[in-house]
């Protein structure tokens, strides 16, 4: 994050936002900013509560967030409920109401367990992979989602079903779901603005289903980087089960996007501010620049490092001391040319582990100044406390190489606030890379920040590279961050949203709702001959890792007789399973069945016959290739049918799963080239089978039988396509969940597929 530390993030003119990205933004009430701790800060002095904007750049962004009166900004107001008298609690709101806040009540108890407890001594550790510091307390826990709960409540009084939600950071992640259980239509965004971990060890978690759980209760997801949007995709996919199609992640009824946008700063400002500085006479400068002007004239050559942090182990400032050091060992030849310029910011000071690291900095700032030191050189300047921000002007503009190496960082806008002050285009940003923001800066001099050697020999080459190099690089830097700025990125990441909603609602203009299920029923009684097409896993029945598992129940026999008996409508299974399972299961009843996508038929309970010639010679050359998968890919198998094979994928994991399958489509391409097959990639299976069998042609042969002037068909799968895509433009198809389809409607599940059957099942 950036060294404004009052506040995680910046907003730009989020009002004006919703005006320039799309037109029906214009009804949506207002905007709703959840985060953490509110944009003021409160003063209560005699009795009288006064309310001050947070300074620096936040202030600015929030100034114009509120000005219009269409925002609101809900948190925490940094008082617990023992700090204010109840006398003065209606001043405190009113305070707040006057730069368009809203507090949430907490206690001392569940600022402990909720903000110092688990987001700080859990998922802050846990995500920035130092899992040796987190803790995982149940007691931490339930704090964590009583207060979240108490979020969620304050959002649901405050906003109407138009407006628009965006919460931010790790501390609310169960706050989307919690607001989406009482709001479903409700527009919801969630930025994260630290990393999220990859699997391996978010996984270590106890509570990480319902982590993810809370988080999917958004429309859109936000990350700084496409690492942490990859890990995040990876979990819920291994976790939760969950269908990823890109970056869409497909839940119940709704399609939620994930996506990185990487966040900026305010350029303009920090560019500005360091114009302004340039101009400044010597009356006009600070005393902190004045000290810093002395020490450059006394040695013109010598260079300034600067490493500004919170104090906080993910920055990585202890083994950033301890590189200096290596680098002074290593170059002696720079002792008494170089000064490193610490700004530590204090941070959690209450939390155990930041209590050792200040011990810890404390003592290396010591020893190193202590047995380096000359008579006119410190090595090392170091500043525990914040600074005002013309100080951090002065520092940026002064210092010739920015120094910065987190062990891990959700972004670090820093390096970009040094970059932006560097008016005349010198300046040398060294960035670990693990910093978000290191995606961003390839111009950079990136360092792994655990290799000293590598730290110091980049020191060498920071301190040495040509003023036109330097230059060079910055003007590039420049450029890319005054064109991607805060406003860029929250103008961004607002228009997604935007276009997500609108993407929803799309779907649902397809959806088959009730009413257009009423005109479906209207036409299906009035016609004199139906046709009626139903799959079976994934439509009829829920997907079972077990194939043979998934067998129908009393219910689904019940339907079937009620449809199958009636006098006008000629019902058809119509299924890629094998047809002795099928035979086992529905033979009995007599009904029409297409089995093998479309090699065997059955009508009226008569045997199995086929309804295509079709080979099955190829099955000995193909056999073996998916024995070998089978015994390289650890929960994966084989279907042998009569006239097909298909390699079962869905008890792998997901993500090896789905390498292994791209991996075994282009082995088979390239096998049955010059074969008459075909591989249909389904729903964790891929079914090798003659190119001239599938639904859609089966579908057809049946539908030319007779007269019909109705026709339905419903289906899940990509095999299922072929029927939309070949049965006559009038007919009613229905794809189960929210893929591309060449459907007409769509539902979400195999609930809503009972539902349509219990109305088609009604006495005619």
């Amino acid at each position: 994050m950036g060294f404004q530390l009052l506040l995680p993030f910046f907003f730009p003119k989020l009002s004006e936002i919703k005006f320039k990205s799309k037109q029906n933004l214009l009804f949506m009430a207002k905007t709703i900013i959840i985060s953490n701790r509110l944009p003021v800060q409160l003063q209560i002095s005699n009795g009288d509560i006064t309310a001050i904007p947070s300074v620096g750049g936040l202030a600015t962004g929030m100034k114009s967030v509120h000005s219009g009166g269409d925002s609101l900004w809900i948190g925490w107001s940094g008082l617990t409920d023992e700090e204010i008298p109840e006398e003065i609690a209606p001043k405190i709101d009113k305070a707040l109401a006057e730069h368009g806040s809203c507090k949430v009540r907490l206690t001392e108890e569940e600022v402990n367990g909720f903000y110092f407890g688990f987001s700080n001594r859990t998922i802050w550790p846990l995500f920035h992979y130092f899992l040796e510091y987190s803790e995982f307390e149940l007691a931490y826990w339930e704090t964590y989602k009583a207060v979240n709960q108490k979020f969620a409540d304050t959002i649901l009084e405050k906003a109407a079903d138009d407006d628009t939600i965006w919460v931010h950071d790790y501390q609310l992640m169960l706050v989307p779901q919690m607001v989406r259980e009482k709001r479903p239509n409700i527009s919801i965004g969630f930025f994260l603005h630290i990393p999220f971990p990859s699997f391996e060890i978010f996984r270590t978690l106890p509570w990480r289903t319902e982590i993810l759980t809370g988080l999917l209760g958004v429309d859109l997801i936000g990350f700084h980087t496409y690492d942490y949007e990859r890990h995040f995709l990876s979990s819920v996919r291994r976790l939760l089960g969950l269908e990823v199609s890109f970056n869409d992640i497909y839940l119940d009824n709704r399609v939620i996007k994930v996506d990185s946008f990487p966040m900026g700063i305010d350029y303009k400002k920090f560019s500005e501010a360091a114009k302004e500085h340039s101009q400044r006479d010597e009356t006009q400068k600070s005393e902190l620049q004045k000290r810093l002007d002395t020490h450059k004239k006394s040695a013109p050559d010598a260079k300034f490092f600067l490493s500004i942090d919170r104090l906080d182990y993910s920055k990585g400032i202890a083994k950033r001391l301890n590189a200096y050091e290596y680098f002074l060992n290593k170059y002696p030849e720079y002792k008494e040319k170089v000064r490193l310029i610490i700004l530590a910011v204090p941070s959690r000071s209450n939390v155990p582990q930041y209590k050792l690291l200040k011990k810890e900095i404390d003592e290396l700032v010591g020893r190193i100044n202590g047995e380096l030191s000359t008579v006119s050189w410190t090595p090392i300047w170091y500043f525990y406390r914040s600074m005002p921000f013309e100080n951090l002007i002065d520092l940026y503009t002064t210092c010739d190489i920015a120094w910065l190496t987190p062990i891990r960082d959700g972004m670090n806008l820093v390096a970009k606030e040094y970059i932006a002050t560097r008016t005349d285009k010198t300046g040398v940003l060294i960035l670990s890379e693990m910093a978000g923001s290191a995606n961003e800066m390839n111009e950079s001099l990136l360092i792994n920040p655990n290799n000293f050697e590598q730290i110091a020999d980049t020191l060498h080459k920071a301190i040495t590279m040509p003023k036109k190099e330097q230059q060079e690089r910055n003007t590039v830097l420049q450029k890319r961050l005054a064109r991607y700025n805060v406003e860029k990125w929250a103008n961004d990441f607002m228009t997604s949203l935007v276009n997500q909603k609108e993407k929803d609602e799309t779907y649902v203009s397809r959806r088959l709702s009730v009413d257009i299920m009423n005109t479906v029923m209207e036409d299906y009684i009035k016609s004199k001959r139906r046709l009626v097409f139903l799959d079976y896993d994934g439509t009829l029945a829920g997907f079972h890792n077990d194939p043979q598992k998934a067998s129908p129940d009393e219910a689904l026999y019940k339907l079937l007789d009620d449809i199958s008996s009636q006098p006008k409508t000629d019902m058809y299974l119509i299924s890629g399973r094998d047809k002795e399972t099928f035979t086992k299961w529905f033979l009995p009843k007599k009904y029409n069945m297409i089995v093998e996508h479309g090699v065997w038929i059955s009508q009226g309970g008569e045997e199995f016959r086929m309804l295509e010639n079709v080979k099955k010679d190829w099955m000995e050359k193909i056999l073996p290739v998916l024995e070998s998968f089978v015994d390289r890919t650890p929960g994966s198998f084989i279907e042998e049918k009569n006239y097909s094979l298909a390699w079962h994928y869905r008890k792998t994991d997901p993500d090896f799963g789905q390498k292994r399958s791209v991996e075994l489509n282009t082995v088979l391409t390239s096998l049955i080239a010059n074969d008459d097959l075909s591989v249909l990639n389904g729903n964790k299976v891929m079914e090798i089978k003659s190119s001239n069998v599938n639904k859609g042609r089966a579908a057809m042969r049946v539908y030319a039988e007779q007269d019909y002037d109705f026709v339905f068909a419903i289906g899940d799968d990509w095999t299922d396509e072929f029927m939309f895509q070949e049965l006559p433009e009038d007919s009613v198809t229905v794809k189960v969940g929210r893929q591309k389809t060449q459907a007409r409607y769509f539902v979400d599940n195999t609930k809503n597929v009972r539902d349509i059957l219990a109305r088609l099942a009604e006495k005619r």
